[in-house]
């Protein structure tokens, strides 16, 4: 979606009562991390309006009984209570101290209040697990922290989590990924209120990009939620893991889990808060990297020990996953590997088909991974499909509607 279009969806909104669109509030809990919780306070609280950026009025509010203790053993004191987010116009919870502790319902119950009322509700990072709790993500896109992105889709099936956004807006509730994502999200806020204008002053300001691309995926590993030992698809999961060098797609998975396809789909989803089809293809890129990284192998060999049937179905993916080709990632890798640390030889991988991915610190992103294809590198309308039906993929997970969005962004229909 444009940015006109956000902005315009945002302005039919109508605040009620004493809420006011330029007052922030940012609810801040005893244990949330410092960084987080400073970014908020960063945008919205400071006066910057001598380099063009509007001002908005802050009130930093506890939500729950003090001192509040953060990063380092410090104590924050909050100016304001629960009662002043009846206020504020957008209400921004910019981390939760756990994943695995409930939220106080005294604030869940603000929250919700507030969003009936009309008020923006933003979670950055872990906050989306507050929203969740207060029923506001259900039946609505989010994003999280790529390592807590499982868990909140398992916790809470009826979100839609997508881990590979760096932010998801969804005209009322807005969710961002981890730490510097909350940034990337606070400066779209500003571009919705105020116009990119504004934002791209205030990123000056920052010292950061007014807009990032890519999204998450650079930065996703094999991490799955914690409770996955005990779920009857963790034996599946791990063999996949184990037999990615061998060329087999979610049906042989949903085969040897017992399930029909359709039920395969809908249980993975639930567990891991990824499509199989678009987890088994991130395996196979992430395996890629590793062996680009460790190996000397030919781009030709790593394709096929990725159970891609071939270099091509690779070199796409590997392009839509991580916006570089596997011969320029393997040549901007060497080139900031220290010298005398040489690749293996090409007798054997560090180790075998199912190690795990290296540090996935490559070029921006330029597109999603692809669906068009499936986990062995076929088009999804089988041998013969062609770029179209790839094409065709692609949009499905873009949301169907064959619109590009802003990098790194996923905004409402």
């Amino acid at each position: 979606m444009s940015q006109d279009s956000t902005a315009t969806q945002e302005s039919v909104r109508k605040l009620s009562g004493r809420r006011r669109r330029e007052v922030v509030a940012v609810l801040l809990f005893s244990g949330g991390p410092i960084f987080e919780s400073s970014i908020p306070l960063s945008v919205f609280g400071i006066d910057r309006q001598d380099a063009g950026v509007p001002r908005y009025r802050l009130l930093v509010c506890a939500g729950e009984d003090g001192p509040l203790r953060t990063t380092g053993g410090l104590e924050l004191t909050a100016p304001y209570g629960l009662d002043a987010i009846g206020r504020a116009g957008t209400v921004v919870v910019p981390a939760w101290r756990s994943i695995t502790a409930p939220p106080p319902l005294e604030a869940l119950e603000a929250l919700r209040r507030a969003h009936e009322e009309g008020a923006r509700i933003v979670g950055l990072c872990t906050g989306a697990f507050v929203l969740a709790a207060a029923g506001l993500l259900d039946g609505r896109p989010a994003t999280t922290h790529w390592m807590y992105a499982p868990t909140l889709a398992k916790r809470y099936p009826s979100v839609h989590v997508d881990p590979r956004e760096l932010f998801v807006d969804d005209g009322d509730v807005l969710t961002s990924a981890g730490t510097a994502a909350g940034i990337d999200l606070c400066l779209h806020i500003v571009r919705t209120d105020h116009g990119s204008e504004a934002a791209g002053a205030l990123a000056r300001r920052l010292v950061v990009p007014p807009r990032r691309s890519g999204g998450q995926e650079r930065y996703l590993d094999r991490s799955l939620p914690e409770e996955i030992g005990s779920d009857p698809l963790a034996e599946v999961v791990a063999w996949a893991l184990e037999h990615l060098h061998e060329q087999f797609d979610v049906e042989t998975l949903a085969a040897r889990a017992y399930m029909s396809r359709r039920t395969f789909d809908r249980r993975f989803r639930s567990l891991t808060g990824s499509a199989p089809l678009q987890w088994l293809i991130t395996q196979r890129v992430l395996q890629a990297q590793r062996l680009l990284e460790t190996s000397d192998y030919s781009v030709d060999e790593v394709a096929n020990r990725c159970g891609f049937r071939s270099p091509v179905a690779l070199r796409g993916h590997f392009r839509r996953q991580l916006g570089s080709s596997p011969a320029a990632y393997r040549s901007a890798y060497r080139a900031r590997r220290p010298q005398g640390d040489a690749p293996e030889p090409r007798a054997a991988t560090a180790a075998g088909p199912g190690a795990g991915p290296m540090d996935p610190g490559v070029p921006q992103q330029t597109r999603r991974p692809g669906a068009g294809q499936n986990g062995s590198g076929t088009p999804a309308g089988g041998p013969g499909a062609g770029p179209e039906a790839d094409r065709a993929g692609q949009d499905v997970f873009a949301g169907g509607s064959g619109r590009p969005g802003l990098p790194g962004q996923r905004s409402a229909p």
